[in-house]
């Protein structure tokens, strides 16, 4: 199972690193962002905190990095333990967003946000692909740990 979330973690961290170094350079022939649809952007933000642009002062990009670099050994301890596919996968993906994200602060200083969706209803924060598996990472593991949880991994690694 390790090798399926490693696997699983190079690919978002591949795709994460590709989609932003093309995003960035089209967004910089865009400043003012592209609309694709009627409720979707591309725009270019940088987020220097963590969601929703929190804890976004400067001096915090390390701490920050720091963090991240214990979460991820964290889910990587986890990931180790990992008996099933489900959970494999979840722990993967938010490895693998988690250290895209990291690579962007130490690269970067921050993170490169492009994905905006104002829906009727909600406007949600610029996004990346990292964000998008750390996500979706999140809610496998919770949806295997609610309906596999007794016969599964615990949550603690």
């Amino acid at each position: 199972m390790l090798r399926l979330g490693l696997i699983v973690a190079g690919l978002v961290i591949a795709l994460d690193q590709i989609s932003k170094v093309y995003l960035i350079d089209v967004m910089a022939q865009y400043p003012a962002g592209i609309e694709v649809t009627p409720f979707f952007n591309l725009v270019m933000v940088w987020n220097r905190g963590v969601s929703f642009g929190m804890f976004a002062s400067s001096d915090m990009r390390w701490i920050l990095v720091g963090v991240s670099a214990i979460i991820s050994i964290v889910v990587l301890l986890w990931l180790r333990k990992a008996t099933n596919r489900a959970l494999t996968i979840g722990l993967g993906l938010v490895l693998g967003g988690a250290i895209g994200n990291i690579i962007d602060r130490v690269r970067l200083g921050a993170v490169a946000d492009f994905f905006d969706f104002d829906l009727i209803f909600m406007r949600w924060p610029a996004f990346n692909v990292a964000d998008m598996a750390i996500v979706c990472g999140v809610a496998l593991i919770v949806l295997e740990n609610l309906f596999q949880g007794r016969n599964s991994d615990k949550i603690a690694p």
